[in-house]
């Protein structure tokens, strides 16, 4: 943006009195910042998967990262599938409901949230049509890159998470 844009914006704008305007000098370097980097990539690709699968099948990404949980975990309860994708288990419940009023998964019997779910043969089907959609993501991101720079990407990736989860217990 231009300066003169800039201050367009700002005459537009009514800034309170004691408002600091101008940006601090120690503020982060926004393209530098790699969880900021990392934050947007794995947005972009969210939502990019979120709207192609709503056009498709209707569903989104939450419904389709349970959906692919119990391709790998057939039985999980919603509480062990919170945990395997680190999502909050109200993401869960909601996208359980929809995808059992779909009749895409089976609920065992169980208390709530420890109840055994299963694919359907329809949630099979549905997990076909969808996998295609998220392994694009997977495909934008590698494009151009040698399988020994995948494995090395992927075990960097997976070393980052544990240092992150590490700290979350101290």
């Amino acid at each position: 943006m231009t300066d003169a844009a800039d201050e367009a914006i700002g005459a537009r704008r009514k800034v309170p009195a004691g408002a600091r305007t101008e940006p601090l000098d120690d503020a982060l370097a926004t393209d530098e910042f790699t969880p900021r980097l990392l934050a947007l990539l794995s947005n972009a690709l969210v939502w990019r998967e979120s709207q192609e699968l709503r056009r498709e099948v209707g569903l989104g990404t939450n419904d389709w990262r349970i959906v692919s949980a119990l391709a790998i975990r057939p039985g999980a309860s919603a509480s062990e599938v919170s945990e395997f994708l680190g999502v909050n288990k109200a993401v869960i419940s909601k996208s359980v409901s929809t995808l059992a009023d779909r009749r895409l998964i089976l609920l065992g019997e169980g208390p709530r949230g420890s109840r055994p779910m299963f694919l359907t043969e329809a949630g099979v089907e549905m997990h076909h049509v969808m996998k295609p959609i998220s392994q694009r993501g997977e495909d934008l991101i590698l494009e151009g890159m040698a399988p020994d720079e995948t494995r090395e990407l992927n075990a960097l990736l997976r070393r980052m998470l544990e240092r992150v989860r590490a700290d979350d217990v101290r």
